[in-house]
């Protein structure tokens, strides 16, 4: 691809301007771990939700994507839109706790829980864990992603494309600390979606697609149901129908039961990272609300039209994530090619650099503090922090020689976190759980996928009935072989929090409080949410491959549900927070 010097200049001022953000947060950060990892918990909702949404908007998603819809029409989706439900109960059921719990990390959360032995050995295994092994993976696949991009677009091998994409952002993220990160992130969001929202006017207009009325011409109609199809491969093989069993398994299973970064049912990782940063309460649960609605309904869409543009234009392709960055390579003018680029450029880093301080939290906050060094000043805690960040960066460039597809890393952390969401839902609303409860969820998938790997031939998604349920029953089973936590411990965990239902009724008389507050107008708000979530989604794209008519009754339940979450938001009381 030809690159005029007005494309290169968009791309120089687009790195100019990131590293001048870095730059300027450059202090702030220097001040204390409790801003270079949580931007001294005053973040607005509007700069921590989109600092959410850029984040899951890396360099692969639009690849996946295309790929998804290439083998399983726009249904293939669900793989992600069944975490829609997930994320709006992190919405209304854990946004508020986090934020009130006035932890650094959600690993740090186990040993607010839970205590002894058990907590602490948790607590030193999950910050390894997800700080290393899991987030090399994770920024793998996205590396990975990021080098299909370069590739295509101009001839660069991977390690030049990794070397590159990654040593800029390793060091924009060091010196610039979660302040730096989030207001880079706003900006890389606004620039990736005009740079994807471009591609698929510009795809939409080639001659050779034909608009929406030429893909649904060229495509099997099962394309671009909304819902799986029951069926078999189309006869050309350029689309299939999803599943109705994967359909099952993403909306009944995976979405509660499954970890996955950015779209755990109990709002963790990073999501808790910014919930956790926010001014109060109020802010938390925004926030989300808004990363929620941004990241299902408003970024898919132009993602889908591009790729079911590929599939036209690049009917004989095998790689169909690829096909994705071909339809920029040879169809984009001059001048929006480095927009475009700029922008790519900018999904990576804001998904690389989150992953780079979240996992450096882990690191730093609760084992390196936890364990290693834990009277050191704050001038020694953020200098390690900044070599750390350098460290991941390298080994997580590392870990992408050793992936070929960014579909099959997604599956492999499905299939790890299987069953492990229950627990960390019910951690906090059931006193029972205890510390030995989450070890056991967290061993007991590697266990399960080992035996379905040797001995069976059961595939993702399938795999994910048989995981959860295993892991289920490990968990449940250790949980009432082994003794609670102590009573004292969690009397003090009860009235710092103020979990609500049922399950903190024992420990409420117990301590000599009110009844838990009731969860049933959660439950209503949470309904409500994933009504509004999935309503508009729908009513988007019936906008889009049908007609205005066939959007509207999508549009009206948006509607009332949007209205029902404005009155009870207006009228929730919330809980003073400080620091």
């Amino acid at each position: 691809m030809t690159l005029t010097a007005f494309d290169w200049a968009v791309i120089a001022g687009y790195f100019a301007l990131v590293l001048a953000i870095g730059i300027a947060y450059y202090p702030r950060a220097s001040s204390g771990i409790g801003h270079y990892f949580l931007s001294g918990r005053s973040l607005p909702w509007w700069l921590a939700g989109t600092s959410m949404v850029a984040t899951t908007f890396a360099a692969d998603t639009p690849l996946v994507v295309a790929g998804l819809v290439a083998h399983n029409g726009i249904a293939g989706n669900w793989i992600w839109w069944n975490a829609a439900l997930g994320s709006t109960l992190a919405v209304f059921f854990f946004a508020r706790l986090w934020r009130r719990a006035g932890i650094m990390t959600d690993v740090e959360f186990v040993e607010l829980r839970y205590t002894g032995r058990a907590a602490a050995f948790l607590r030193g295994f999950r910050a390894l864990y997800l700080g290393l092994p899991v987030n090399f993976l994770i920024m793998g696949w996205v590396n990975l992603a990021m080098a299909k991009i370069l590739l295509v677009t101009m001839g660069w091998d991977r390690l030049t494309a990794v070397l590159v994409s990654l040593f800029f952002t390793g060091v924009y993220s060091s010196i610039s600390g979660l302040w730096g990160v989030v207001v880079g992130d706003f900006v890389q969001f606004a620039l990736a979606m005009v740079g994807t929202v471009a591609l698929a006017w510009f795809a939409l207009r080639l001659p050779e697609v034909g608009g929406i009325a030429g893909l649904r011409e060229a495509l099997p109609e099962s394309t671009f149901h909304f819902l799986p199809t029951i069926g078999d491969a189309d006869t050309s093989g350029q689309a299939l129908a999803l599943p109705v069993a994967a359909f099952i398994a993403f909306v009944g299973v995976q979405w509660w039961a499954s970890w996955y970064p950015g779209q755990e049912a109990s709002g963790g990782g990073y999501v808790a990272q910014r919930m956790m940063s926010a001014k109060d309460e109020r802010h938390s649960v925004l926030a989300t609300l808004w990363f929620t609605v941004a990241h299902y309904c408003l970024r898919p869409w132009p993602w889908i039209l591009v790729g079911l543009a590929s599939i036209v234009l690049y009917p004989a392709v095998s790689d169909r994530e690829a096909a994705y960055v071909m339809v920029l390579r040879d169809h984009l003018p001059a001048g929006w090619r480095g927009l475009m680029l700029a922008s790519f450029f900018a999904a990576y880093m804001s998904t690389i650099g989150t992953q780079l301080n979240w996992g450096c939290s882990y690191v730093i906050n609760d084992f390196y503090r936890r364990f290693v060094r834990t009277n050191a000043d704050e001038p020694h805690y953020v200098a390690a922090s900044r070599l750390t960040t350098l460290v991941l960066m390298a080994l997580g460039g590392l870990t992408t020689f050793y992936l070929e597809s960014i579909r099959q890393a997604w599956e492999f952390i499905l299939e790890s976190g299987a069953g492990i969401g229950l627990v960390l839902i019910l951690r906090w609303y059931w006193w029972r759980i205890n510390a030995w409860s989450e070890v056991a969820a967290l061993v007991a998938p590697a266990v399960g996928i080992a035996y379905l790997k040797l001995f069976t031939d059961v595939a993702f998604p399938s795999s994910l009935f048989y995981l959860v349920a295993w892991t289920t029953f490990c968990w449940l089973l250790v949980t009432f072989l082994t003794p609670p936590e102590p009573m004292t411990h969690l009397i003090g965990f009860y009235q710092r929090i103020r979990p609500g239902g049922p399950g903190w009724a024992r420990i409420a008389r117990a301590a000599g409080e009110p009844p838990p507050e009731t969860i049933g107008k959660l439950v209503i708000d949470w309904a409500a949410g994933w009504v509004f979530v999935y309503s508009a989604l729908f009513g988007i794209g019936a906008l889009l491959f049908r007609t205005a008519t066939a959007s509207l009754p999508y549009g009206f339940c948006a509607l009332a549900a949007g209205v029902l979450l404005h009155r009870r938001l207006s009228r929730r009381g919330w809980k003073a927070v400080t620091g």
